[in-house]
C-alpha cells in the first residue's frame, strides 16, 4: 500500500510537469524569440524617439521665410514665385505628415494586439509558475525524499537523483523565461506609448504646418493688395493686369498650337475625339463658387473684367480631379497661373486647372475622368485656396457650366 502511494506521488509530479509544459506551449515560442524580440523592441522604441525628434526639428520657420521674402517684394512676379515655392514645400510636408499619421494609426493597432497577446502569454506563465510553486511548497522536499528512497538499488537511486536535478533545471528555466518575458511585455508597453507619442507629435505638426501655410497665404494676399494699391495709377494697374491675362492666353494658345501641329501628323482616324459626355466636378471638396465665369468686378482693381473660368473655393491640399478623359499637355508652373495643368480632350476641347499646391501628373500622361491630378492651393496670382477651372473650345474660353450640367 505504501509503495502504491509512493508511485502515485511520482505520477502526480510527472503530470504536474507535463501540465506545466503544455501551458508553456506559447512560452516555448516566446523563449526561442526572447532575445531577438527584446532587441527588436528596443530598436523600435529608439526609432520612434528619433521620429519624434525629427518631427520637432522639421517644422517650418515662418518668421525666417518671411524675412527671406522681404528682398523680393519689389518685384511682384519674383515675390509670387518664391512664396509659391515655400507654399509647395509646406504642402508637401503636410501630405507627408498625414501619410505618417495613417501609418502610425495602423502600427498602433498592430502593437496594441501584440501587447494583448503578450499579456495573455505572461498570464499563462504566471498561472503555471504559481501552481508549480504551490506544489513544491506542499510536496517538494518530501517528494524528492520519496523519489530517492523508493529506489530498489543504488543505480536506480542515482537515476532518481538525475531526475530530481532535471526537475530543478526545468523550474529554473521556467523562472528565467518568466523574467525575460516580463521584460519583453514591459518593452511592448513602452513601444506602444512611444508610437502614440509620435502620432500625437505628427498631429500637432500638421496643425502647425497648416497654420504656417495659412499665414503665408494671408501674407501673400495682403502683399498683393498692397502692391496693386502702390502702383502709381489705376491705369498702370489695369495695364499690368491685362498684361498678365495676355501672358496667360499666349501660354495657353502656344500649347493649343503645339497640340494642333501634333494632330496634323496623325492620321484622321487616330486623332482624339470628344464623345460629348458630361464632365465630373473637378474639386469634390469645394465649399462654394467664389467667382463665376463671365464679367465681374476685379477684387483688387475694382474694375469690370472678364473672368475666364469658375473659382471653386476648397480646402488647401484637397483633391483636384480630371474633369474628363484626355491627355495632359501641360503640367508646370507660371507666376500668373501658379501650378497648373492643361488637358486635351479632343476636337479642340481643353480644360485648365490653376493655382494648385501640388501636381500629381506630368506632361504626356493619359488620364481618365475622375483621376486625381493635383491638389488645391493658392499658387500664382491667387489670394486664397481655390481651383480656377477653365474650359476652352476652338481657341476660346467657354462657360464651364455647359459641360458640368446636363
Amino acid at each position: 500500500m505504501k509503495r502504491l502511494k509512493k508511485i502515485f506521488c511520482v505520477l502526480i509530479c510527472l503530470l504536474l510537469v507535463l501540465g506545466a509544459a503544455d501551458q508553456y506551449k506559447t512560452t516555448v515560442y516566446a523563449s526561442e524569440l526572447t532575445n531577438d524580440s527584446i532587441k527588436q523592441k528596443e530598436e523600435e522604441i529608439n526609432r520612434a524617439k528619433e521620429e519624434k525628434k525629427e518631427l520637432q526639428n522639421g517644422l517650418t520657420n515662418v518668421k525666417e521665410l518671411k524675412k527671406e521674402l522681404e528682398n523680393s517684394k519689389a518685384d511682384l512676379a519674383n515675390y509670387v514665385t518664391q512664396l509659391d515655392a515655400d507654399l509647395s514645400d509646406i504642402q508637401a510636408k503636410i501630405n507627408e505628415l498625414k501619410t505618417l499619421i495613417e501609418e502610425k494609426e495602423g502600427q498602433i493597432e498592430e502593437k496594441t494586439k501584440e501587447l494583448e497577446d503578450a499579456l495573455e502569454v505572461q498570464k499563462a506563465q504566471y498561472e503555471a509558475m504559481k501552481s508549480r510553486i504551490k506544489f513544491m511548497y506542499e510536496k517538494g522536499d518530501m517528494l524528492y525524499m520519496e523519489l530517492v528512497f523508493v529506489a530498489d538499488s543504488f543505480g536506480e537511486m542515482l537515476n532518481k537523483a538525475d531526475y530530481i536535478e532535471m526537475l530543478s533545471s526545468y523550474d529554473r528555466k521556467m523562472l528565467d523565461e518568466y523574467v525575460a518575458y516580463a521584460e519583453y511585455v514591459a518593452l511592448c508597453k513602452e513601444g506602444l506609448e512611444e508610437e502614440k507619442n509620435v502620432l500625437d507629435e505628427a498631429r500637432a505638426a500638421v496643425e502647425e504646418e497648416e497654420a504656417a501655410l495659412n499665414e503665408l497665404i494671408s501674407t501673400k494676399e495682403q502683399e498683393m493688395y498692397k502692391m496693386s494699391s502702390d502702383i502709381q495709377s489705376k491705369e498702370a494697374a489695369i495695364r499690368e493686369y491685362e498684361a498678365e491675362i495676355a501672358s496667360q492666353n499666349e501660354t495657353i494658345k502656344a500649347l493649343e498650337a503645339a497640340v494642333a501641329e501634333e494632330r496634323k501628323r496623325l492620321a484622321e482616324e487616330q486623332g482624339r475625339k470628344y464623345d460629348g459626355g458630361m464632365f465630373t466636378w473637378p474639386a469634390p471638396s469645394y465649399t462654394r463658387i467664389s467667382d463665376e465665369y463671365g464679367n465681374r468686378q476685379h477684387p483688387i482693381l475694382g474694375i469690370q473684367q472678364f473672368h475666364n473660368g469658375l473659382d471653386m473655393a476648397a480646402p488647401g491640399g484637397s483633391s483636384i480631379l480630371a474633369a474628363y478623359d484626355g491627355k495632359v499637355v501641360a503640367a508646370t508652373y507660371s507666376n500668373s497661373m501658379g501650378n497648373y495643368i492643361m488637358i486635351d480632350h479632343g476636337d479642340s476641347l481643353y480644360t485648365i486647372y490653376m493655382h494648385a499646391s501640388a501636381l500629381y501628373v506630368s506632361k504626356g500622361a493619359e488620364v481618365s475622368k475622375g483621376d486625381k491630378i493635383a491638389a488645391v492651393g493658392s499658387t500664382g496670382r491667387s489670394t486664397g485656396n481655390h481651383l480656377h477651372f477653365s474650359v476652352r473650345l476652338n481657341g476660346n474660353y467657354v462657360n464651364p457650366w455647359n459641360y458640368l450640367r446636363g
